[in-house]
Protein backbone atom coordinates (compact mmCIF):
# COMPACT_ATOMS: atom_id res chain seq x y z
CA UNK A 1 0.00 0.00 0.00
CA UNK A 2 1.46 3.53 -0.99
CA UNK A 3 2.09 6.08 1.59
CA UNK A 4 0.27 8.73 1.63
CA UNK A 5 3.20 10.69 3.97
CA UNK A 6 6.75 10.51 3.23
CA UNK A 7 7.72 9.94 7.13
CA UNK A 8 5.74 6.88 6.71
CA UNK A 9 8.55 4.94 4.39
CA UNK A 10 10.50 4.28 7.03
CA UNK A 11 7.16 1.65 8.31
CA UNK A 12 8.62 -0.74 5.29
CA UNK A 13 12.04 -1.26 7.34
CA UNK A 14 9.79 -2.29 10.15
CA UNK A 15 10.14 -5.96 11.36
CA UNK A 16 6.52 -6.57 11.98
CA UNK A 17 7.57 -10.31 13.17
CA UNK A 18 9.98 -9.10 15.43
CA UNK A 19 7.65 -6.41 16.46
CA UNK A 20 4.62 -8.47 17.39
CA UNK A 21 7.21 -11.10 19.11
CA UNK A 22 8.71 -8.32 21.36
CA UNK A 23 5.08 -7.93 22.79
CA UNK A 24 4.41 -11.58 23.07
CA UNK A 25 7.98 -12.06 24.80
CA UNK A 26 7.40 -9.15 27.00
CA UNK A 27 4.27 -9.81 28.12
CA UNK A 28 3.84 -13.79 28.34
CA UNK A 29 5.58 -14.31 31.39
CA UNK A 30 3.43 -11.86 33.10
CA UNK A 31 0.39 -13.54 31.66
CA UNK A 32 1.35 -16.81 32.47
CA UNK A 33 1.72 -15.77 36.12
CA UNK A 34 -1.76 -14.30 35.96
CA UNK A 35 -3.21 -17.10 34.75
CA UNK A 36 -1.53 -19.36 37.13
CA UNK A 37 -3.95 -17.60 40.00
CA UNK A 38 -6.99 -19.40 38.71
CA UNK A 39 -8.43 -22.68 40.44
CA UNK A 40 -7.52 -25.99 39.50
CA UNK A 41 -9.31 -26.57 36.47
CA UNK A 42 -9.47 -23.52 34.99
CA UNK A 43 -5.56 -22.90 35.40
CA UNK A 44 -4.97 -25.49 32.95
CA UNK A 45 -8.60 -24.67 30.73
CA UNK A 46 -7.05 -21.30 30.61
CA UNK A 47 -2.94 -22.45 29.46
CA UNK A 48 -4.97 -24.87 26.63
CA UNK A 49 -6.49 -22.10 25.33
CA UNK A 50 -3.30 -20.02 25.09
CA UNK A 51 -1.80 -22.57 23.41
CA UNK A 52 1.15 -23.40 26.46
CA UNK A 53 -0.25 -27.01 26.59
CA UNK A 54 -2.41 -29.67 24.51
CA UNK A 55 -5.38 -30.96 25.29
CA UNK A 56 -3.44 -34.00 27.55
CA UNK A 57 -1.98 -31.50 29.59
CA UNK A 58 1.56 -31.95 28.14
CA UNK A 59 3.70 -28.65 27.15
CA UNK A 60 3.14 -27.24 24.16
CA UNK A 61 4.07 -24.57 21.52
CA UNK A 62 0.59 -23.93 19.86
CA UNK A 63 -0.26 -21.19 17.74
CA UNK A 64 -0.97 -18.36 20.68
CA UNK A 65 -2.54 -15.92 17.91
CA UNK A 66 -0.94 -12.85 16.39
CA UNK A 67 -0.31 -10.45 19.58
CA UNK A 68 -1.19 -7.64 17.98
CA UNK A 69 -2.86 -5.96 20.89
CA UNK A 70 0.30 -6.86 23.36
CA UNK A 71 2.55 -5.20 20.73
CA UNK A 72 0.08 -2.24 20.28
CA UNK A 73 0.39 -1.31 24.52
CA UNK A 74 4.19 -1.37 24.41
CA UNK A 75 4.20 1.17 21.61
CA UNK A 76 1.37 2.93 23.40
CA UNK A 77 3.84 3.39 26.54
CA UNK A 78 6.96 4.44 24.01
CA UNK A 79 4.61 7.14 22.08
CA UNK A 80 3.83 9.27 25.27
CA UNK A 81 7.53 9.06 26.07
CA UNK A 82 7.85 6.22 28.25
CA UNK A 83 9.28 2.63 28.49
CA UNK A 84 7.82 -0.31 26.86
CA UNK A 85 7.84 -2.21 30.12
CA UNK A 86 5.41 0.64 31.41
CA UNK A 87 2.55 -1.06 28.80
CA UNK A 88 3.58 -4.38 30.25
CA UNK A 89 0.30 -4.49 32.85
CA UNK A 90 -1.98 -3.14 29.88
CA UNK A 91 -0.66 -5.20 27.69
CA UNK A 92 -1.52 -8.11 29.81
CA UNK A 93 -4.80 -6.97 30.62
CA UNK A 94 -6.22 -6.15 26.76
CA UNK A 95 -4.65 -9.88 26.01
CA UNK A 96 -6.70 -11.21 28.54
CA UNK A 97 -9.70 -9.50 28.05
CA UNK A 98 -9.50 -10.49 24.39
CA UNK A 99 -9.42 -14.39 25.23
CA UNK A 100 -12.15 -13.55 27.37
CA UNK A 101 -14.54 -12.77 24.27
CA UNK A 102 -12.71 -15.17 22.08
CA UNK A 103 -13.73 -18.21 24.69
CA UNK A 104 -17.46 -16.69 24.80
CA UNK A 105 -17.28 -15.89 20.89
CA UNK A 106 -16.30 -19.92 20.37
CA UNK A 107 -19.61 -21.36 21.98
CA UNK A 108 -21.66 -18.59 20.84
CA UNK A 109 -20.61 -18.99 17.39
CA UNK A 110 -20.72 -22.84 17.68
CA UNK A 111 -16.96 -22.77 16.58
CA UNK A 112 -15.13 -26.25 16.81
CA UNK A 113 -11.60 -25.03 15.78
CA UNK A 114 -9.40 -21.98 16.59
CA UNK A 115 -5.86 -21.61 16.00
CA UNK A 116 -5.61 -24.92 14.13
CA UNK A 117 -6.68 -26.82 17.38
CA UNK A 118 -10.20 -28.03 18.99
CA UNK A 119 -11.54 -24.53 21.03
CA UNK A 120 -12.19 -24.62 24.76
CA UNK A 121 -15.94 -25.71 25.08
CA UNK A 122 -15.39 -28.75 22.46
CA UNK A 123 -12.30 -30.03 24.73
CA UNK A 124 -13.63 -28.80 28.03
CA UNK A 125 -17.34 -28.46 27.60
CA UNK A 126 -19.24 -25.25 27.90
CA UNK A 127 -19.64 -24.30 31.45
CA UNK A 128 -15.43 -24.36 31.55
CA UNK A 129 -15.39 -21.99 27.99
CA UNK A 130 -17.79 -19.76 30.20
CA UNK A 131 -15.70 -19.98 33.90
CA UNK A 132 -12.70 -19.43 32.08
CA UNK A 133 -14.09 -16.73 30.19
CA UNK A 134 -15.61 -14.70 32.99
CA UNK A 135 -12.14 -15.28 35.36
CA UNK A 136 -9.73 -13.67 32.94
CA UNK A 137 -11.73 -11.07 32.20
CA UNK A 138 -11.82 -10.15 36.21
CA UNK A 139 -7.95 -11.33 36.02
CA UNK A 140 -7.92 -8.49 33.51
CA UNK A 141 -9.09 -5.80 36.14
CA UNK A 142 -7.05 -7.24 38.40
CA UNK A 143 -3.72 -6.98 36.88
CA UNK A 144 -4.17 -3.32 36.24
CA UNK A 145 -5.59 -1.98 39.81
CA UNK A 146 -3.09 -3.77 41.70
CA UNK A 147 -0.63 -1.48 40.06
CA UNK A 148 -2.19 0.64 43.28
CA UNK A 149 -1.60 4.15 40.53
CA UNK A 150 -3.97 7.07 39.87
CA UNK A 151 -3.17 6.15 36.07
CA UNK A 152 -3.35 2.66 36.67
CA UNK A 153 -7.35 3.69 37.54
CA UNK A 154 -7.64 5.61 34.67
CA UNK A 155 -6.21 2.41 32.18
CA UNK A 156 -8.61 0.15 34.21
CA UNK A 157 -11.64 2.85 33.01
CA UNK A 158 -10.91 3.02 29.79
CA UNK A 159 -10.56 -0.88 29.47
CA UNK A 160 -14.10 -1.31 31.48
CA UNK A 161 -15.34 0.99 28.88
CA UNK A 162 -14.07 -1.18 25.79
CA UNK A 163 -15.42 -4.53 27.17
CA UNK A 164 -18.18 -3.36 27.72
CA UNK A 165 -18.67 -2.01 24.06
CA UNK A 166 -17.00 -5.07 22.80
CA UNK A 167 -19.64 -7.15 24.43
CA UNK A 168 -22.53 -4.69 22.99
CA UNK A 169 -20.65 -5.71 19.57
CA UNK A 170 -21.01 -9.40 20.09
CA UNK A 171 -25.11 -9.09 20.96
CA UNK A 172 -25.37 -7.24 17.90
CA UNK A 173 -23.77 -9.24 15.72
CA UNK A 174 -25.53 -12.02 17.26
CA UNK A 175 -29.14 -10.41 16.52
CA UNK A 176 -28.57 -9.49 12.99
CA UNK A 177 -27.63 -13.75 12.64
CA UNK A 178 -31.38 -13.38 12.48
CA UNK A 179 -32.54 -10.66 10.47
CA UNK A 180 -32.95 -10.39 6.79
CA UNK A 181 -31.49 -7.09 6.26
CA UNK A 182 -28.66 -4.95 8.14
CA UNK A 183 -27.67 -1.90 6.97
CA UNK A 184 -23.53 -0.70 6.23
CA UNK A 185 -23.71 1.63 8.89
CA UNK A 186 -25.35 -0.52 11.33
CA UNK A 187 -22.86 -3.24 10.79
CA UNK A 188 -19.88 -0.64 11.14
CA UNK A 189 -21.19 0.65 14.44
CA UNK A 190 -21.70 -3.47 15.55
CA UNK A 191 -17.32 -3.95 13.92
CA UNK A 192 -16.56 -0.79 16.12
CA UNK A 193 -17.90 -2.19 19.11
CA UNK A 194 -16.71 -5.97 18.51
CA UNK A 195 -13.44 -5.33 17.38
CA UNK A 196 -12.32 -1.03 17.46
CA UNK A 197 -12.97 -0.70 20.97
CA UNK A 198 -10.37 -2.98 22.61
CA UNK A 199 -8.05 -2.20 19.59
CA UNK A 200 -8.63 1.59 20.72
CA UNK A 201 -8.05 0.50 24.41
CA UNK A 202 -4.55 -1.35 23.31
CA UNK A 203 -2.84 1.64 21.82
CA UNK A 204 -4.05 3.68 24.35
CA UNK A 205 -3.31 1.82 27.68
CA UNK A 206 0.01 1.88 27.55
CA UNK A 207 -0.06 5.65 27.60
CA UNK A 208 -2.36 6.17 29.94
CA UNK A 209 -0.34 4.06 32.31
CA UNK A 210 2.89 6.14 31.11
CA UNK A 211 0.95 9.39 32.47
CA UNK A 212 -0.34 10.74 29.04
CA UNK A 213 -3.48 13.20 29.23
CA UNK A 214 -6.68 12.33 27.90
CA UNK A 215 -6.26 14.27 24.05
CA UNK A 216 -2.74 12.09 23.80
CA UNK A 217 -5.01 9.11 24.81
CA UNK A 218 -7.70 10.17 23.13
CA UNK A 219 -5.92 10.28 19.70
CA UNK A 220 -4.37 7.16 20.36
CA UNK A 221 -7.70 5.80 20.32
CA UNK A 222 -8.80 7.36 17.22
CA UNK A 223 -5.81 5.55 15.71
CA UNK A 224 -6.44 2.01 17.36
CA UNK A 225 -10.62 2.38 16.36
CA UNK A 226 -10.18 3.15 13.05
CA UNK A 227 -7.56 0.50 12.64
CA UNK A 228 -9.91 -2.10 14.53
CA UNK A 229 -12.44 -1.33 11.51
CA UNK A 230 -9.59 -2.63 9.03
CA UNK A 231 -8.95 -5.33 11.13
CA UNK A 232 -12.30 -6.47 10.90
CA UNK A 233 -13.29 -5.80 7.56
CA UNK A 234 -10.27 -8.08 6.61
CA UNK A 235 -11.38 -10.73 9.04
CA UNK A 236 -14.82 -10.46 7.03
CA UNK A 237 -13.01 -11.16 3.95
CA UNK A 238 -11.36 -14.37 5.50
CA UNK A 239 -14.43 -15.25 6.92
CA UNK A 240 -15.65 -15.88 3.73
CA UNK A 241 -13.02 -16.45 1.41
CA UNK A 242 -10.09 -17.52 3.90
CA UNK A 243 -7.97 -20.30 2.89
CA UNK A 244 -8.75 -22.79 5.68
CA UNK A 245 -5.06 -23.65 6.11
CA UNK A 246 -4.05 -20.40 6.76
CA UNK A 247 -7.43 -19.26 9.03
CA UNK A 248 -7.65 -21.92 11.45
CA UNK A 249 -11.51 -22.02 10.21
CA UNK A 250 -13.82 -24.28 8.07
CA UNK A 251 -14.72 -22.97 4.62
CA UNK A 252 -16.97 -20.51 4.37
CA UNK A 253 -16.71 -19.92 7.92
CA UNK A 254 -19.14 -17.00 8.70
CA UNK A 255 -21.74 -18.27 5.59
CA UNK A 256 -21.96 -21.30 7.44
CA UNK A 257 -23.36 -18.98 10.82
CA UNK A 258 -25.03 -16.65 9.02
CA UNK A 259 -23.76 -13.78 9.91
CA UNK A 260 -24.37 -10.40 8.34
CA UNK A 261 -20.70 -9.40 7.74
CA UNK A 262 -19.81 -6.76 5.81
CA UNK A 263 -19.01 -8.02 2.31
CA UNK A 264 -22.73 -10.28 2.65
CA UNK A 265 -24.35 -6.27 3.65
CA UNK A 266 -22.44 -4.45 1.12
CA UNK A 267 -23.31 -7.30 -1.41
CA UNK A 268 -27.45 -6.59 0.02
CA UNK A 269 -27.30 -3.34 -0.31
CA UNK A 270 -25.62 -2.97 -3.53
CA UNK A 271 -28.80 -3.84 -5.79
CA UNK A 272 -28.73 -5.60 -9.35
CA UNK A 273 -29.19 -9.66 -9.74
CA UNK A 274 -26.78 -11.28 -7.69
CA UNK A 275 -27.69 -8.72 -4.84
CA UNK A 276 -31.77 -9.52 -5.34
CA UNK A 277 -30.41 -13.36 -5.69
CA UNK A 278 -28.61 -13.54 -2.76
CA UNK A 279 -31.52 -11.74 -0.88
CA UNK A 280 -33.50 -14.26 -1.28
CA UNK A 281 -31.41 -17.24 -0.87
CA UNK A 282 -30.64 -15.67 3.24
CA UNK A 283 -34.03 -15.26 3.58
CA UNK A 284 -34.86 -18.86 2.25
CA UNK A 285 -31.49 -19.70 4.29
CA UNK A 286 -33.13 -18.02 7.87
CA UNK A 287 -36.07 -19.99 7.83
CA UNK A 288 -34.64 -23.60 6.64
CA UNK A 289 -34.64 -26.43 8.88
CA UNK A 290 -31.66 -27.98 6.59
CA UNK A 291 -29.25 -25.10 6.58
CA UNK A 292 -26.92 -27.17 8.43
CA UNK A 293 -26.27 -29.97 6.37
CA UNK A 294 -25.78 -26.99 3.36
CA UNK A 295 -23.01 -28.58 0.41
CA UNK A 296 -19.59 -27.14 0.10
CA UNK A 297 -21.40 -25.83 -3.52
CA UNK A 298 -24.30 -24.22 -2.04
CA UNK A 299 -21.81 -22.02 0.20
CA UNK A 300 -20.09 -21.50 -2.69
CA UNK A 301 -22.96 -20.04 -4.66
CA UNK A 302 -23.99 -17.63 -2.08
CA UNK A 303 -20.15 -16.48 -1.91
CA UNK A 304 -20.00 -16.21 -5.67
CA UNK A 305 -23.23 -13.93 -5.48
CA UNK A 306 -21.58 -11.97 -2.71
CA UNK A 307 -19.11 -11.03 -5.05
CA UNK A 308 -20.32 -10.77 -8.22
CA UNK A 309 -22.91 -8.32 -6.04
CA UNK A 310 -19.83 -5.70 -5.14
CA UNK A 311 -19.75 -6.71 -1.55
CA UNK A 312 -15.84 -8.53 -1.65
CA UNK A 313 -14.59 -5.22 -3.06
CA UNK A 314 -16.81 -3.14 -1.58
CA UNK A 315 -15.00 -4.57 1.91
CA UNK A 316 -11.13 -4.63 0.66
CA UNK A 317 -11.93 -0.59 -0.31
CA UNK A 318 -13.83 0.32 3.63
CA UNK A 319 -10.35 -1.71 4.77
CA UNK A 320 -8.38 0.67 3.13
CA UNK A 321 -10.01 3.67 3.55
CA UNK A 322 -10.23 2.75 7.56
CA UNK A 323 -6.63 2.05 7.05
CA UNK A 324 -6.24 5.49 5.76
CA UNK A 325 -8.03 7.31 8.89
CA UNK A 326 -6.22 5.29 11.37
CA UNK A 327 -2.66 6.45 10.10
CA UNK A 328 -3.83 10.03 9.37
CA UNK A 329 -4.82 9.73 13.19
CA UNK A 330 -1.14 9.76 14.14
CA UNK A 331 -0.61 13.25 13.01
CA UNK A 332 -2.44 14.22 16.22
CA UNK A 333 0.30 13.06 18.22
CA UNK A 334 3.93 14.43 19.10
CA UNK A 335 5.69 10.96 19.30
CA UNK A 336 9.24 9.62 18.76
CA UNK A 337 9.77 8.80 14.85
CA UNK A 338 10.47 5.56 15.15
CA UNK A 339 7.30 4.60 17.01
CA UNK A 340 5.12 5.85 14.51
CA UNK A 341 6.61 4.00 11.99
CA UNK A 342 6.22 0.57 13.73
CA UNK A 343 2.37 1.97 14.14
CA UNK A 344 2.54 2.67 10.49
CA UNK A 345 3.60 -0.92 9.75
CA UNK A 346 1.21 -2.27 11.89
CA UNK A 347 -1.38 -0.81 10.52
CA UNK A 348 -0.26 -2.00 7.13
CA UNK A 349 0.36 -5.55 8.36
CA UNK A 350 -3.57 -5.84 9.67
CA UNK A 351 -4.83 -4.95 6.12
CA UNK A 352 -2.50 -7.37 4.09
CA UNK A 353 -2.36 -10.38 6.75
CA UNK A 354 -3.98 -13.64 5.33
CA UNK A 355 -4.95 -15.16 8.02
Amino acid sequence: MPSANPADDTAADVDIVALLERGRTMSTPVLRAAVARLAPPMDTVAAYHFGWIDAEGRPSDGDGGKAVRPALALLSAEAAGASPETGIPGAVAVELVHNFSLLHDDLMDGDEQRRHRDTVWKVHGPAQAILVGDALFALANEVLLELGTVDAGRATRRLTTATRKLIDGQAQDISYEHRERVTVEECLEMEGNKTGALLACAVSIGAVLGGADDRTADTLEAYGYHLGLAFQAVDDLLGIWGDPVATGKQTWSDLRQRKKSLPVVAALAAGGPASQRLGELLAADAKSNDFDSFSEEEFATRAALIEEAGGREWTSQEARRQHAIAVDALNGVEMPAHVRAQLVALADFVVVRKR
